[in-house]
């Protein structure tokens, strides 16, 4: 079974923290309906491409064509899941036809080059805050990785003549040569700064 009826979903996941958390099950369709919402810490069982999606489903992470260019839209893909669901499919198309690789190792690769190994809390002692670096789960890293992903692709269409496809594009193919100008890379780089400074 692949995803998307193109996409062999057997890809290699190289960071052992990740690798239980990233659900890469042969499926046809990403779309549980919120079969895992109301069981804690079931997001695991879900596919991965899915979780991308529905990051992507975020107030202001679209643009559309007006009169010849693109502009931010209002709302943007907020619940609009088919919306998500092919925009995230024509990406990979573009990741598949730049890259000449399966697209689902390309966002395998962009999660684990984008995904923060520690950051900063703070702890209260007597009426004092203190900041404290501490390791962060693999839930965490996974779900900031998405959402840095998803962020970065929505950053590159503001003001912008570029397409959301296209953007995505480029943030997969970025994130997973970990180069710094991929916006969720050079935000894990500050992630760990901060608490490297605070350990």
């Amino acid at each position: 079974m692949k995803l998307f009826q193109k996409w062999d979903p057997d890809v290699e996941v190289r960071d052992l923290g990740l690798k239980s958390y990233i659900n890469l099950n042969p499926i046809i369709l990403p779309h549980t309906g919120g079969r895992v919402e109301a069981v804690r810490f079931w997001r695991s069982k879900m596919n991965i491409v899915e979780r991308l999606i529905n990051k992507i489903m975020r107030s202001g992470a679209a643009s559309r064509k007006v009169a010849g260019h693109f502009v931010r839209r209002k709302g943007g893909y907020t619940g609009k899941k088919a919306c998500a669901y092919q925009t995230v499919k024509n990406a990979f198309d573009l990741v598949q036809k730049k890259t000449n690789e399966n697209p689902l190792q390309v966002l395998v690769r962009a999660i684990e080059h984008s995904a923060p190994r520690e950051e900063v809390t703070t702890l209260t002692y007597g009426g004092v805050r203190y900041h404290q670096s501490v390791d962060i789960s693999p839930h965490r890293r996974l779900d900031i990785a998405l959402k840095n992903i998803a962020l970065g692709a929505s950053e590159k269409t503001f003001k912008s003549k570029t397409s959301y496809e296209n953007a995505l594009a480029e943030e997969l193919i970025l994130a997973g040569e970990a180069d710094v100008k991929s916006f969720a890379v050079n935000k894990k780089e500050e992630i760990e700064r901060i608490a490297k400074s605070a350990r």
